[in-house]
């Protein structure tokens, strides 16, 4: 029996769908934001006005989607749950409820530090080492950013002042299995980031149709002779104003 990996359904339809366990919600935003940082989350919506629009359920417990304004603009924002399944059935359950257009951020860990520096990384393609995105598109090693997504993004950086550096990006799902082998493979494939939702959120936003963006900050550090944590632990919350912010203009300036 061929695996998934090899063998792609062509068949738009699933015995269980988005819309069997999720409805859509009146007036839901048309742009939403997500990130993968409880605690910046938690801090736009102590800081800011924001309501609860809905919600995501699973058995880990429920995570709130919150509706906000920001440049005269409706925009939601909600939590994405770590590591490609989880995150992307969040993603079908927000699209399901009304969302069109998705702006997506988080940590990741540096595979090239003198290309990244301290400069935003804008995932051009990201290479598929996951097994989710292979259950929305055939298979394929990599898969392509949007180029009018990525445009936006560039632009609205650009705009603001912001460095940043676009590449291709790892996504894998043995966070534990990133070996000193596998590593330099895909140094030489020419990644300069690797984290864990990239690929299949791109994959999913594909097969739904909907332009999904996204940006990327380095926590730890893999280009060097011991691994380096640096700010990993603290997922992103130090600079999480900032981050949420050009979250925010880029779902401001997302116009098609």
């Amino acid at each position: 029996m061929a695996t998934v990996f090899q063998h792609f359904s062509e068949e738009k339809t699933a015995f269980i769908n988005p819309g069997d366990t999720t409805k859509p919600v009146p007036g839901f935003p048309e742009v939403c934001i997500t990130t993968f940082s409880e605690g910046i989350i938690r801090n736009y919506a102590e800081r800011n006005a924001v309501s609860a629009i809905a919600e995501l359920c699973t058995a880990n417990g429920s995570l709130p989607v919150y509706e906000t304004c920001y440049a005269g603009k409706k925009i939601g924002l909600f939590l994405s749950r770590v590591g490609a399944p989880a995150c992307a059935a969040g993603l079908e359950e927000v699209i399901a409820m009304g969302a069109k257009k998705l702006v997506q951020f988080g940590v990741c860990g540096v595979l090239n530090q003198d290309a990244v520096g301290d400069r935003l990384i804008l995932p051009s393609s990201a290479v598929r080492d996951e097994g989710t995105s292979y259950h929305y598109l055939p298979g394929a090693e990599e898969i392509e950013a949007d180029p009018r997504c990525l445009r936006i993004l560039k632009a609205c950086l650009e705009k603001h002042g912001i460095p940043y550096v676009a590449g291709k990006t790892w996504t894998t799902d043995g966070i534990y299995r990133e070996t000193a082998q596998r590593i330099a493979e895909r140094k030489e494939q020419g990644c300069i980031a690797v984290e864990m939702e990239c690929s299949a959120s791109l994959a999913v936003g594909r097969f739904r149709g909907i332009p999904l963006m996204q940006f990327l900050f380095g926590a730890d550090n893999l280009d060097a002779a011991q691994w380096e944590p640096r700010d990993l632990t603290d997922y992103g919350i130090h600079s999480g104003d900032r981050y949420l912010t050009i979250a925010l203009e880029c779902a401001a300036a997302f116009s098609f």
